[in-house]
């Protein structure tokens, strides 16, 4: 049996566009269940135990605006919980694809999914035969936000034959801790791209050049294209 395991995170939301908030993207984790990925789980809890962070769930966008629970920490500590969870991406065999829409183009929430959905329908079809060669395709997701949840059972049932779905959280799966990674990431790249850097990314980031040679470079290489 051949398992294909997705991942599901998002940013943003589907209210009237803010400043603040003028994307929304939905990111996709794709797992082969026959790759192990077991070894690097166990090294990156290891690494986290020496942090003295044994069972942390790592939020990412919390640990770039220095908010929760790393509200006392420098940005150096900060970093570091996030260099280890970008090399624990780097060194899985693993997959994702980000989607997003800009909301100042969007007039209601009808629309907005009406563009996401096509998206993801529009990638599911240029991947077709891949998505088949799997017996079993599974789905996880927190349930965070129903437009989406039932925006991905409407295009997953449509393409695919007997997709499941699992609300889960994140902190009981890595890789839903990496769908938030990358879906945050991703909002680092558009706003960057618009000139919409905040002061809290700057300094984290140092600056553009870094952000993008230490990051986005790297991880684009596990983008699904």
């Amino acid at each position: 049996m051949k398992e294909l395991s997705i991942f599901i995170d998002e940013s943003g939301d589907f209210g009237e566009y803010a400043t603040h908030s003028p994307f929304y993207i939905i990111t996709m984790v794709f797992h082969d269940q026959h790759e192990d990925i077991q070894p690097a789980i166990i090294n990156l809890n290891r690494e986290l135990s020496y942090l003295n962070l044994d069972n942390l769930c790592i939020h990412t966008g919390p640990i770039i605006r220095k908010e929760e629970i790393y509200t006392d920490m420098s940005v150096q500590e900060r970093r570091r919980i996030f260099n280890k969870m970008v090399a624990f991406v780097r060194q899985t065999n693993i997959r994702y694809k980000c989607l997003h829409i800009e909301k100042k183009h969007i007039t209601d929430v009808v629309e907005a999914t009406g563009k996401l959905s096509k998206q993801i329908s529009q990638f599911i079809r240029d991947n077709y035969e891949e998505f088949l060669s799997f017996d079993e395709v599974k789905l996880y997701y927190d349930n965070g936000q129903i437009e989406v949840s039932k925006m991905l059972s409407s295009v997953f049932n449509a393409l695919l034959p007997n997709p499941t779905f699992r609300r889960v959280m994140p902190k009981e799966y890595k890789l839903l801790q990496v769908a938030d990674l990358l879906c945050s990431m991703e909002l680092v790249r558009l706003k960057m791209d618009h000139n919409l850097f905040s002061k809290s990314e700057m300094i984290f980031f140092g600056n553009i050049r870094d952000l993008k040679k230490n990051y986005l470079k790297p991880l684009s290489k596990k983008e699904w294209t």
